[in-house]
């Protein structure tokens, strides 16, 4: 008599849950803490404050199965004749079937996903963690530092805006924790306008200056370097009468009433922003910098042998210019001023990553598409070569069965910030944001080659070379009649300096077109401007002369229509307005020139291409793959 064996290795699947478990689970029992929670009075600093250290969470262990799965039974004898088991190791094939996988692979990252960490929601969760309570700390020091603000009685007729805890953990490009931040932020939202603020707009340097910055210091081989004020928007002066309630966790009791009146601006409230720009201006002109009129968060400053270009996002400044003793002065002056933090040369910017290597300055957002295929679960999708089809056509088609509007609205974010270092994605992205309020499977099919794409060229950036040139020059086309409804073309504009690109765009035109000459000369006004504001932010950067932009066009006929002043039956129906480029055509400081199609590099941002077409383009507009992140 023999007992049956099973041939078959044994895998784990999601569905199975009668596995056996070790002796050794059995043993273990995870007794909730019982701790009082409340936190004693701290006599240092009078507030309620969480205690110094609280009780360490324990980690559960997985579960994990027997000994005897995946061992082979056989039957044996003993000595009295009663047939037994024993167990040997099996000898078949492991690999799972498809659709199981084995514990090896379940618990491959169990130590990353075991050290994962969330942020807490409120100061209840942050409140059991001391890493959290020495941030919140962190932040009320250097409020007090500040001089924010002072405790008193709310006066009648006032009303007390409510603070929440806020909690961020700061991680660098390769997602490794550097800090964790707590912030204390006004629930603004209650404020009213004309009572609790009036102006509120504060301005930031646009993305296209900052390419443009970065282009000027390679070109120059300048160092640009990075600095972070910290706690920005406490040193902002305020003008109105605005009073908070005291911080949860952090009242205290024998001024359990009371009040904090806000002499500086505090995160949160409507007018920071404006009220933190307000005092670095003034601060930056007390140091002999000038604001350029062109663009407001750029300053200059220049001397006989020196100048120095500084350029503000917020409490991001990036700086340089030459020598380099005149960078390390400025940084010790603002050091003077404002608690900074000096991050050295710049490598890692609004999600941007920078590499500075023998005179040479490359951007990428490797890490920030990396984020975004995570959070679209297509990290082990397969890899397209382009990110859409020439024959796609979408439209705003009631047929379809809709799709998740703010799912795909979420991706559409993601993706634009992208176009920050990839002009290669600006028609598709372009083209799938016209569908955001009623997307269709179709539309959202796109969008996922569109990140299938990205997938295979994360690491893709633009690259400033040193003596690459200093020269600016653009690109204007359009594609008449191309994917669209209403009959209007799609514009795609490229600018150069040197050799590398620094503004583009794709945008859908705003009138139709009765042909494409039609077109393309609508196209060229438009690019006529954007080639006049940056020729006179380059000269006013560099205090250079201002020198003639050419644009190339790839109709002759539109170049012709621009040159030619006889208001004829070909252009007596356009706009006024779209005639501007003529007047400076004829007052030459703007040059339009033919160029073949084959070399159109704004041919790109106007209509999906062939994949061989789309990268040889792809190449000739400046992208390509960038490795390394080490800052020489």
């Amino acid at each position: 008599m023999c007992e049956n064996t099973n041939d078959e290795p044994e895998w784990t699947d999601f569905r199975i849950g009668n596995l056996e478990e070790t002796d050794d689970h059995h043993n273990l029992e995870n007794h909730p803490n019982e701790e009082d929670n409340d936190f004693p009075y701290n006599d240092d600093d009078g507030y309620d404050s969480p205690l110094a250290d609280s009780p360490a969470e324990t980690l559960h262990t997985p579960l994990t199965r027997s000994p005897q799965i995946n061992s082979q039974t056989t039957p044996n004898q003993s000595d009295d004749g009663i047939p037994t088991t024993t167990e040997t190791q099996s000898h078949f094939d492991h690999t799972p079937i498809r659709g199981y996988r084995t514990l090896t692979d379940i618990y491959e990252n169990t130590e990353e996903l075991l050290l994962a960490e969330d942020e807490p929601k409120n100061y209840k969760e942050a409140s059991n963690d001391q890493k959290w309570i020495e941030a919140m700390k962190d932040e009320l020091d250097s409020i007090n530092r500040n001089n924010t603000w002072r405790l008193t009685s709310l006066p009648p007729g006032h009303k007390a805006i409510g603070l929440k805890w806020v909690f961020k953990t700061k991680r660098d490009a390769d997602g490794k924790i550097i800090k964790h931040k707590a912030r204390l932020v006004a629930k603004g939202y209650i404020q009213e306008h004309g009572i609790d603020f009036e102006e509120v707009f504060a301005p930031v340097a646009r993305m296209e200056t900052i390419r443009l910055l970065l282009a000027i210091a390679a070109n120059n081989k300048w160092q640009v370097h990075h600095l972070d004020v910290k706690s920005a928007f406490l040193h902002g002066d305020l003008q109105e009468e605005v009073y908070v309630t005291q911080p949860e966790g952090f009242i205290k009791r024998k001024d359990n009433g009371k009040v904090y009146r806000l002499i500086k601006a505090l995160y949160g409230l409507r007018q920071a922003p404006r009220a933190w720009n307000i005092k670095l201006d003034n601060t930056l002109k007390s140091l002999d910098f000038k604001k350029c009129a062109l663009e407001q968060a750029i300053y200059t400053r220049t001397e006989r042998d020196s100048i120095l270009l500084v350029g503000v996002y917020v409490d991001d400044l990036i700086i340089t210019g030459t020598p380099k003793r005149e960078i390390d002065k400025f940084k010790d002056q603002m050091k003077e001023i404002f608690e900074m933090s000096d991050l050295g040369l710049l490598a890692y910017y609004l999600g941007i990553e920078v590499t500075q290597s023998g005179g040479d300055i490359s951007i990428k957002q490797s890490a920030y598409a990396r984020k975004i295929l995570k959070e679209a679960g297509m990290l082990e999708s397969n890899e397209t070569i382009i990110p859409m089809d020439p024959g796609t056509r979408l439209t705003k088609t009631a047929e379809g069965t809709m799709v998740n509007s703010t799912e795909y609205r979420s991706l559409i974010g993601c993706l634009r910030y992208l176009l920050h270092t990839r002009p290669d994605l600006s028609y598709s992205v372009g083209l799938l944001s016209r569908f955001m309020q009623e997307p269709k499977e179709q539309h959202m099919k796109a969008i996922k080659k569109v990140l299938r794409y990205v997938k295979g060229t994360k690491d893709y950036g633009i690259t400033y070379k040193h003596n690459g040139g200093n020269k600016i020059y653009g690109y204007s086309d359009n594609s008449y009649g191309v994917n669209t409804q209403e009959g209007k073309g799609t514009t795609g504009i490229i600018f150069y300096y040197g050799e590398s690109p620094i503004s583009w765009s794709t945008q859908k035109q705003v009138t139709v077109a009765l042909s494409s000459c039609e077109s393309e000369f609508i196209v060229a006004t438009v690019a006529a401007t954007q080639a006049l504001w940056l020729k006179r932010l380059l000269s006013r950067l560099t205090h250079s002369d201002e020198e003639k932009i050419t644009i190339l066009v790839d109709n002759k006929s539109a170049i012709t229509l621009m040159k030619n002043r006889v208001f004829h039956r070909r252009s007596k129906h356009i706009d006024t307005k779209y005639h501007f480029i003529r007047e400076f055509v004829e007052r030459d400081d703007i040059q339009v020139e033919f160029v073949s199609g084959d070399y159109q590099k704004a041919d790109k941002l106007t209509k999906a291409l062939p994949k061989i077409r789309f990268l040889t383009m792809r190449q000739l507009i400046g992208l390509k793959e960038l490795q390394g992140t080490v800052c020489d």
